[in-house]
């Protein structure tokens, strides 16, 4: 994380155009600059967060020795509001870990709250085993990990070339436990130059760091510590703060007043579409991702350029996928299919002895009449389900549980789908149910048990991990509708 925010009002210049502001600085001092964690000149500091030109909110960083002195105490905090469709989305993230001198994970605590819904972790490193306790919704689950002998917390990414060494060519690879995603990740790292800038004072180390497939540039001054941060291809910019305008910032309460989010991420065709929830079938071509959307019975897509894909979408415009519903029957930590409370109501919503399309409309039309449709994120399905009210992966979560409960193969499913509201296209979840021997397109957000044919399916997976790759395309992607078919829905 990362400095200074009075630089930031050029922000917009600064995106896509780095070589402006930040320049060679000449060799670093011979010697590679290297920290032990007893030795390190400071032990906490603040950021500020901007995000697609808008302050956001903050991050602290405090690093401190335990009683026996050979072991450290990290303990990290972000919070953050993103304002979206007119309401407050509140973040807060709390971390705990405890390390060696080495920066090597012992244990950890972690409190993650977004929108009144909260994710809690504790964990412990034994050898090469990792065990986990993740509480959601209040109920707790255990998952054990088999690590390397040598693990490290995210947490710790910014020390880690600290401790090991500052110098133009150094590289860095290791594994870390990522609380956000529960999951082992590699971290490649790779210090790549000595640099100044406007953005920051006296000059740093500049460094690249990979992790899930994202990139992140980090500026590191003399100190060891990150005084400037690059994310999401410059949208995401953190810079060292003084604690005292810190902490002046958060009394004043001045998070965020624009709704960044969806500036950013509303990808605009170039006319409205007339009734949307109406379509049975669009044409259009997708410009600006670096994979090849999937094709399935509902979508059948084709590269025509470097960039570009063309799109049919409706019933049939492609060959069933072969899949394993085993996999979309079981539980898991977002989608709780064995709750009673969940399963008693999928039973009343949607009775015995009906044909499977009755059932998935009585779940739809259940979740339309009890869960409140607002931008409010949760965690899992129990949130939802306790709360009466989420966003689309909510809602997507808590169908996907209703189905698997009645014993209705179902995945979670995400990609983009088009706002009348917003006359876009924006990210959404929905929820793929297997019927007859293929995938039906299901939107509980939009209540619909056969969802239309503005979604344009990108990935599948309810894990946090599973949606990484849409981190790469958000503020990127562009469409352009060729052809829209209406039916009678």
């Amino acid at each position: 994380m990362p400095r200074r925010l009075a630089a930031l009002a050029v922000f917009a210049l600064l995106t896509g155009c780095q070589s402006l502001y930040f320049h060679d600085a000449g060799a670093p001092p011979a010697s590679r600059l290297a920290y032990r964690l007893a030795e390190l000149p400071f032990s906490q500091y603040w950021t500020g967060i901007v995000f697609n030109g808008e302050k956001i909110g903050f991050t602290r960083f405090e690093i401190h020795p335990v009683e026996d002195g050979k072991r450290y105490e990290i303990r990290a905090e972000a919070s953050f509001v993103l304002r979206f469709l007119g309401i407050e989305k509140k973040i807060a993230l709390k971390a705990r870990d405890l390390v060696d001198e080495e920066l090597g994970l012992l244990a950890f605590d972690y409190d993650y709250r977004i929108d009144g819904s909260e994710l809690l972790q504790s964990g412990r490193k034994e050898g090469e085993r990792l065990q986990v306790t993740i509480t959601t919704a209040g109920t707790p689950s255990e998952r054990a990990f088999t690590v390397p002998s040598r693990l490290y917390p995210s947490s710790a990414i910014a020390l880690y070339p600290v401790l090991r060494g500052l110098q133009p060519g150094a590289d860095y690879t290791y594994a870390v436990y990522d609380g956000q995603t529960q999951t082992i990740g590699e971290v490649a790292q790779q210090v790549i130059g000595h640099e100044r800038s406007q953005f920051f004072e006296g000059n740093a180390y500049k460094l690249e760091t990979r992790l899930h497939g994202q990139s992140t540039t980090t500026w590191i001054d003399r100190k060891g510590r990150p005084v400037f941060e690059l994310a999401l291809r410059g949208v995401m910019i953190s810079a060292l703060e003084e604690e005292e305008r810190a902490k002046r910032y958060i009394a004043l309460g001045a998070l965020n007043r624009k709704e960044a989010l969806i500036e950013f991420s509303l990808i605009r065709p170039e006319a409205p579409l007339v009734e949307p929830r109406r379509a049975a079938r669009m044409t259009l071509e997708i410009s600006g991702m670096n994979r090849l959307v999937p094709t399935g019975h509902a979508q059948q897509c084709r590269r025509t350029g470097r960039d570009r894909q063309l799109c049919e979408m409706g019933p049939n415009a492609g060959a069933g996928w072969v899949s394993s519903p085993e996999k979309s029957l079981g539980a898991s930590l977002s989608v709780q299919s064995r709750d009673p409370g969940i399963r008693a109501a999928a039973l009343q919503a949607a009775p015995e002895g009906l044909p499977a399309m009755d059932r998935i409309a009585g779940l739809v039309a259940w979740l339309d009449r009890n869960i409140e449709k607002v931008p409010v994120d949760v965690f899992s399905a129990l949130d939802a389900f306790q709360q009466k009210k989420a966003e689309c992966q909510g809602h997507a979560y808590l169908y996907t549980a209703m189905a698997r409960a009645l014993g209705i193969p179902t995945r979670v499913v995400s990609g983009l789908a088009y706002s009348e509201q917003l006359q876009g296209f924006l990210f959404h979840s929905w929820a793929e149910s297997l019927v007859d021997g293929h995938w039906v397109a299901v939107d509980p957000t939009f209540g619909q048990p056969i969802a239309d044919a503005t979604h344009v399916k990108l990935l599948e997976g309810e894990a946090l991990a599973d949606l990484l790759p849409l981190i790469d395309w958000v503020g990127r992607v562009k469409i352009r509708v060729l052809a829209l078919e209406h039916g009678n829905r």
